[in-house]
């Protein structure tokens, strides 16, 4: 090399070495699509649940959405986010670190890959949101306000922040090459275990399962659905980070799993009871949304067609086991739609990610049967960590704050009891 070469390679050494460009294309995307995951929680997920519950308990519904909203997005801030994608150092396997609790020296000029750090940070915020909103619909019009905000709080930390660091954040199970492009282990499974435990542990409603509990505002809830489904297209295609054709691949198989997943349980409870029903075909969509997305930036359309429909068949029948059988009182189905869709999802992920079924491909050297191997251990992790700590999270409130009200409160219904108001006023 000339002296004259070697001198201005010397001077761009510092310039290379800097971080990309903010790629404004890409940023535009994930503001557009934290947007749309907020909106699924407020007012989506909410007017979804209220209209599912009884009338005397719909605005308890609404204030546990809103305030589980303000208080993550706090413990967000606080340490959450750090705990999940901050280096750990010798921890990284198991845990983040705590460099990024509040964001010390965050500015406009921060970055994650080609986005600002404050885009990444909301968008990841709104996914850590939603997590603990959904358990919401499993001991609805029983639990205590102030147990809620403990369980969705502790909850967060103890459970959420772990395993979305193992598989988001380059703990141990990213390593051995999980697939889970949106949440289906994270967010889904993760949930729907805890959903379970909860109803175990707090009990049934009064007069489950003998007196009718029917959703009091069917229209509110078919509103809350669409706004669900429109806002996972922020959820599944914003987490590819990027505006270029994975993310459009991943907003079209979405697409195709919740339509698919919404037929097949129509046809189903059609075939089945003889009428097919408004909330079994919004629900069919909901399980359809929850088992495409740990495959939505993997699959292919025969792959998203092929799992929605057995999101619609497997959910539905879950869903009959969990609440005609066992005769569990998981008030709005959590468990059985995001908790079953969640695992199918993940395992038919190592499927039909594989080229050969029109997916995206696997890893080289990696078979079909291993990758669904890898994708049933983060499954049974995931299982045994959210069952495990909630447990003991719900008992311990119990002992210190106690977890449901009394029987006549609950009677009386949530609204009047722990907010002195009512969802509607008889003019």
């Amino acid at each position: 090399m000339q002296p004259k070469q070697l001198f201005f390679s010397l001077l761009l050494l510092p310039f290379a070495a800097e971080a990309d460009p903010i790629n404004q294309a890409n940023t535009a995307w994930v503001l557009t699509s934290t947007g749309l995951v907020l909106f699924m929680t407020l007012p989506g997920l909410s007017l979804f649940y209220a209209g599912l519950v009884r009338s005397k308990n719909v605005l308890s519904v609404l204030m546990q959405c809103f305030a589980i909203t303000c208080l993550v997005s706090i413990l967000w801030l606080a340490g959450a986010y750090s705990l999940i994608f901050a280096n750990g150092g010798d921890y990284q396997k198991l845990v983040g670190g705590f460099s990024k609790a509040f964001l010390p020296g965050i500015s406009t000029a921060s970055q994650v890959d080609d986005l600002p750090e404050t885009v990444y940070f909301m968008f990841q915020m709104t996914f850590a949101i939603i997590t603990p909103a959904l358990i919401v619909g499993s001991f609805a019009e029983r639990m205590k306000f102030s147990a809620m905000l403990w369980f969705s709080g502790l909850w967060l930390c103890l459970v959420y922040v772990p395993i979305c660091h193992w598989i988001w954040g380059g703990g141990w199970l990213a390593e051995l090459g999980v697939l889970d492009f949106a949440g289906g282990i994270v967010i889904h499974v993760n949930a729907g275990v805890a959903s379970l435990v909860a109803a175990l542990v707090i009990g049934r409603r009064r007069g489950f399962p003998t007196t009718p509990m029917p959703p009091h505002n069917m229209t509110m809830a078919v509103t809350g659905a669409g706004m669900l489904w429109v806002g996972w297209f922020g959820f599944n295609a914003g987490s590819a980070l990027t505006a270029d054709g994975r993310a459009g691949m991943a907003l079209l198989v979405t697409h195709i799993g919740a339509a698919a997943g919404a037929l097949t349980w129509m046809v189903i409870e059609w075939r089945r009871f003889g009428k097919p029903s408004v909330l079994g075909i919004v629900t069919g969509m909901v399980a359809g949304l929850g088992t495409i997305t740990p495959a939505s930036g993997y699959v292919g359309p025969f792959g998203a067609l092929a799992i929605g429909v057995a999101a619609g068949a497997v959910c539905f029948f879950a869903t009959q086991y969990v609440k005609r059988t066992l005769k569990i009182d998981d008030s709005l189905d959590v468990f059985p739609v995001h908790g079953v869709g969640g695992i199918t999802g993940s395992l038919l992920t190592g499927v039909f990610a594989s080229g050969s079924f029109g997916g995206l491909g696997l890893a080289e050297g990696v078979t079909i049967g291993s990758q669904v191997g890898v994708q049933a251990l983060a499954i049974l992790v995931t299982i045994a960590w959210s069952a495990f700590f909630s447990f003991v999270l719900l008992k311990l409130i119990d002992k210190f704050v106690g977890l449901r009200v009394t029987a006549d409160e609950e009677v009386q219904g949530l609204d009047q009891v722990l907010h002195e108001e009512t969802g509607y006023v008889n003019l």
